[in-house]
């Protein structure tokens, strides 16, 4: 009986039919919506209004002295924000969900997400280049393309997106409230986290919120690709499986050759010793050309002083009938 891992996934029954969630109307309506929030919160920082007013009216509030009993609470509570660690603990959620469910989808959309994540929350940090608090130099700028990395929150943005997985990947609508719930109060307590310590404007809060907002919304688009990469990876495992059967397995006698090794002359593998051709004349032919009776023929025993060396310009011995020895 088989003990490893194929043999319990054997003996799991087949999981239900797993409902994939679908571009809707009110989908498309949020992705709007919050998209139209997004443009709004660029507009109002490169054009330094009241947003950018209040971003300084925080800063300069700095909450971290105002409240410095909650700094170390919120010191650890911050990383519920950072890519590594929960990236680390919500795969290994959706790994255990994906050998129960017998799917590769939770882990598939998880790496899609934050491949999205990576990739626009970073390419708009690049371009707007706006420093943090901590290294402001003009009271009331908006402190864009000064080489910074701060705008949008990746910390806030990175909250929504992994916390959100699991209530988009709930497979019950009781679960999904609860996850949605979950999600919601660690993004929130995240991003207003990064504004108490100062590591954060406020509007960057806001605009890594609609971020990730939109990567859980845009999700769905995602999904047939997902379906495909599943259905390749699986087929490329099915492959190794079948070459791993075809595989030839050869048992390996006592004494006998081990497979790989070269067997001994006038022997093939499996078999016994092969036979010599035969000769026209004299019998059977041996390998060096003479005949079995030839080999036959008692030769004169010769001890190695008498023995003349062949070398391929001839022997070097001059000829005698006895060697010289002694001193």
């Amino acid at each position: 009986m088989r003990t490893d891992i194929f043999a319990r996934l054997d003996r799991e029954p087949e999981p239900p039919k797993i409902e994939i969630p679908r571009m809707s109307r009110t989908r498309l309506a949020l992705f709007g919506g919050t998209s139209a929030f997004y443009l709004a919160i660029v507009v109002a920082v490169l054009a330094s209004t009241w947003l950018v007013i209040i971003d300084w009216k925080v800063m300069l509030f700095r909450p971290y002295q105002q409240w410095p009993d909650l700094h170390a609470f919120l010191d650890y509570f911050v990383v519920l924000g950072q890519r590594g660690p929960t990236a680390v603990m919500v795969a290994a959620w959706l790994g255990w969900r994906s050998w129960r469910q017998h799917t590769l989808r939770p882990l598939l959309v998880l790496g899609a997400s934050l491949l999205l994540l990576n990739a626009t929350v970073g390419a708009v940090k690049i371009g707007l280049g706006r420093l943090g608090p901590h290294y402001a130099t003009q009271i009331g700028s908006a402190e864009l393309f000064a080489d910074g990395d701060i705008f949008p929150s990746g910390h806030t943005a990175n909250a929504v997106v992994t916390w959100g997985i699991l209530a988009y990947l709930a497979t019950t609508p009781l679960a999904r409230r609860y996850l949605s719930a979950l999600s919601a109060v660690v993004s929130l307590g995240v991003g207003l986290t990064t504004v108490y310590l100062g590591t954060h404007w406020l509007s960057d809060v806001l605009l890594g919120w609609a971020a990730g907002l939109l990567i859980l919304l845009a999700l769905p688009w995602c999904e047939p690709v997902i379906g495909r990469a599943e259905a390749w990876i699986l087929s490329l495992r099915e492959q190794w499986r079948a070459r791993r059967r075809l595989a030839p397995s050869l048992p390996v006698a006592a004494g006998g050759p081990r497979p790989g090794m070269v067997p001994p002359r006038g022997t093939s593998q499996g078999q016994g010793p092969t036979r010599e051709p035969v000769s026209a004349v004299g019998g059977r032919q041996a390998s060096n050309g003479r005949t079995t009776a030839q080999l036959a023929q008692p030769r004169p025993h010769t001890v190695r002083s008498e023995r003349t060396p062949i070398t391929p310009s001839g022997s070097r011995r001059p000829p005698t009938s006895r060697p010289v020895t002694g001193g």
